[in-house]
């Protein structure tokens, strides 16, 4: 197993990218703790895990917008588990709204403490924590390809996706000499409920028909891929931005079918 005896942590982890992420760790061997604001979630998914899988794992509620939070749920893994090898900064939500509709209340202050905030906090934290115990550990960040292209409806949610992106490289350069690495990746539309949403506009068939296989990426395909950047066969990667978007971004529309 790649990940044997290493220590995980996935916010947003009850669901979506997040569960499945936390799966395939364990089922790489890593001891995994789920951390996320839903709490019936959370057990649910160390339920569901334990019943398919086994392996060690545990759930913190965790607010990742709050940085006390963050830092209860790196100590706590440490404490339960020993360490902590990778940080998988996956917990975040859109509200497709149009700009000229926003409340800043609601449309983007929110967005940008779980999102942006969040994954400062879940940076800064495991870093730390990696450098105390001299671990050369991983920090993997959740963007999207919204972090990289313009999207309708979801402008903040593209800006803390971008800010992910320009957190990671920065944060790589820092960290690199501790023997860090950070990486970001950047999904397509994965068949999560965070897309729900966009049923009611009336553009479903559209969204699915520009990935270049004309289907939804499945969370599990965005789990296998966090499961290799996480470990020793990707030592290479560092710094980057890894799309995970089955050709989203370099692809809209077939001249011929």
């Amino acid at each position: 197993m790649k990940l044997a005896n290493k220590v995980a942590i996935v916010t947003g982890g009850s669901g979506g990218i997040g569960l499945a992420t936390a799966k395939k760790l364990v089922s790489e061997g890593a001891k995994v703790v789920i951390a996320d604001i839903n709490e019936n979630g959370g057990h649910k998914a160390i339920d569901e895990i334990n019943r398919e899988l086994g392996g060690e794992v545990l759930f913190i509620k965790t607010n990742v917008a709050e940085y006390e939070d963050v830092v209860y749920l790196v100590d706590r893994t440490v404490e339960v588990f020993g360490g902590l090898d990778i940080m998988f900064n996956n917990a975040g939500f859109a509200k497709p709204v149009p700009l000229l509709q926003h409340d800043p209340a609601n449309d983007y202050h929110p967005i940008v403490a779980v999102n942006q905030n969040g994954v400062y906090y879940g940076i800064l934290v495991a870093a730390r924590k990696m450098a105390e115990l001299g671990v050369k550990g991983t920090i993997i960040n959740t963007a999207s390809v919204f972090g990289i292209l313009p999207g309708e409806l979801t402008f903040t949610y593209n800006a803390t996706k971008a800010a992910i992106i320009n957190m990671t490289s920065s944060a790589a350069m820092e960290l690199g000499p501790q023997g860090i690495r950070v990486i970001a990746i950047a999904p397509g539309r994965v068949n999560t409920p965070i897309l729900s949403p966009y049923k009611d506009f009336g553009v479903w068939e559209q969204m699915v028909s520009e990935q270049m296989r004309s289907t939804l990426t499945e969370p599990t395909e965005i789990a296998n891929a966090v499961a290799f950047l996480a470990s020793e066969e990707s030592n290479c990667i560092n710094g980057t931005c890894v799309n995970l978007d089955d050709g989203y971004s370099s692809f809209k529309a077939r001249l011929f079918v």
